[in-house]
């Protein structure tokens, strides 16, 4: 049983490593050069650290396929988020394919405050920081504002940046064929403006 992955120091060129059914505790520095492996399986091994196993990993932007189940890290919590959110390239992870929700699940749990502001910006969360504006004097703002959202996110993106675009503000753009339209001295003669077709478009 493989205990000591130094012989792999001179490949490069793996896109497929088996390792599993072994004794392998650590794994750090004897991986990271392998930049294009693809499928990676070392379940049944006996890794003890999740941190160094998934920072070792981080660098193989390829890899798609990753076991790790029956390892000792495999038990710590929030386990597969972890490995999902520091390794975003893996498809499958434990026989299992890395699902949408679970990598929101990641990014949320492990990036809180970037979720948070893009969950204001996208899905339609309040915004709770005053919108005010120093000009010159410190003493003197703007009244704030408050910029209202719905409470309930938007699981669909296509909704969220829909309804956002229901709230911008309208514009409406006119045109008018002169040629069409009388002169005042004209008008003045006839007494009534004659109608006149007018163009007009709306967007947001």
């Amino acid at each position: 049983q493989i205990q000591d992955l130094t012989f792999l120091s001179k490949n490069y060129c793996l896109t497929e490593l088996y390792l599993h059914n072994n004794e392998l505790t650590d794994i750090s520095g004897a991986l990271k050069h392998l930049c294009v492996l693809q499928i990676l399986l070392l379940h049944n091994n006996q890794l003890i650290s999740l941190d160094r196993t998934t920072k070792e990993l981080k660098g193989i932007r390829s890899l798609q396929t990753l076991n790790l189940f029956h390892n000792p890290l495999a038990q710590d919590t929030g386990y597969r988020l972890h490995v999902i959110y520091f390794l975003p390239s893996v498809q499958l992870l434990d026989r299992k394919s890395v699902t949408q929700r679970e990598r929101e699940s990641a990014f949320h749990q492990y990036d809180s405050e970037r979720s948070r502001i893009v969950q204001s910006i996208a899905f339609g969360k309040r915004i709770n920081s005053p919108m005010s504006t120093a000009v010159g004097s410190s003493k003197w703002t703007q009244p704030t504002r408050k910029l209202m959202m719905p409470s309930v996110p938007f699981e669909n993106l296509e909704d969220a940046v829909s309804v956002r675009a229901m709230r911008r503000s309208l514009m409406e753009f006119s045109t008018v064929d002169w040629n069409t339209v009388g002169t005042c001295q004209e008008r003045h003669r006839e007494r009534k403006a004659a109608p006149h077709e007018r163009l007009t478009v709306q967007f947001r």
